[in-house]
């Protein structure tokens, strides 16, 4: 559903992204991970359509984010880590107006509005304007416009950035139960324990590279740290690699 292949992006003389392949399925929740400056948020915006790729090719569903931008835009849904939105519409309009963008009218878009409003419990604030909102309700506002339409791919930055743990609870099901319903999540993360709790695979991407890939099980095996937690295995990977080649002197290749 996500596939990358020899993806570069450079900034001037600064590569950000370096060779990046990787191949992400249906239903799969796929966690990006890596220290900041990793280039994460670079290889998420390239994806999600804002950045254009300086060498390679990235495609959603089958279609490539450059040259059919409009078909791979309308089949994802994105969540920012900090959500931009317009503070003088209310919750409502907001998501009316998002809906409209994916072609929802009428009593579709009405249904679909109030089942968003309802999940995340903001029926209560819906016609009150978003500059009231909380940064918890803004983010799960952002929610609700990124799954209005159904996409069949979710990306989300930070997703629990600014929820109450119940909040978080209930996102983090709701990630497995979209995948169980066929939907690709992608998503970074700096809370390793969600990242451990809903992701089938993880990838672990260092100054641009993606230097280790697989289960949270595979990637102990990889660290020699059997049985140890997510934390334990992203600090030893990353720090091998920090400075130098490492345990993982090449790219470790997605599939």
């Amino acid at each position: 559903m996500i596939l990358i292949k020899g993806l570069h992006k450079r900034y001037g003389d600064f590569e950000a992204v370096s060779g990046l392949d990787l191949d992400v399925s249906a239903g799969e929740v796929f966690g990006f991970l890596g220290p900041n400056g990793a280039g994460k948020t670079t290889t998420i915006k390239v994806l999600s359509g804002l950045l254009p790729p300086s060498e390679g090719k990235v495609e959603v569903g089958g279609f490539d984010v450059v040259s059919q931008s409009l078909q791979a835009k309308a089949i994802t849904g994105f969540i920012p880590d900090t959500p931009f939105l317009f503070e003088r519409l209310t919750g409502r309009e907001f998501l009316r107006f998002s809906g409209r963008l994916y072609g929802l009218e009428g009593e579709d878009l009405r249904l679909e509005v109030d089942r968003q409003l309802e999940f995340f419990e903001l029926v209560s604030w819906a016609d009150n304007l978003i500059e009231s909102y909380s940064h918890g309700m803004k983010k799960r506002l952002a929610m609700g416009a990124a799954l209005l339409h159904g996409p069949k791919v979710l990306i989300v930055d930070e997703p629990m950035v600014g929820l109450d743990p119940k909040g978080s609870r209930k996102v983090r099901k709701l990630f497995r139960d979209l995948a169980k319903g066929g939907m690709t999540v992608f998503l970074t993360t700096h809370e390793l324990s969600t990242a451990e709790a809903v992701c089938d695979r993880i990838g672990i991407v260092h100054h641009g590279v993606m230097i280790a890939l697989g289960s949270v099980k595979e990637l102990a095996e990889m660290a020699k740290a059997p049985g140890s937690d997510l934390e334990e295995v992203f600090l030893r990977l990353t720090l091998e690699n920090e400075g130098q080649e490492g345990l993982f002197p090449r790219q470790v290749q997605g599939k």
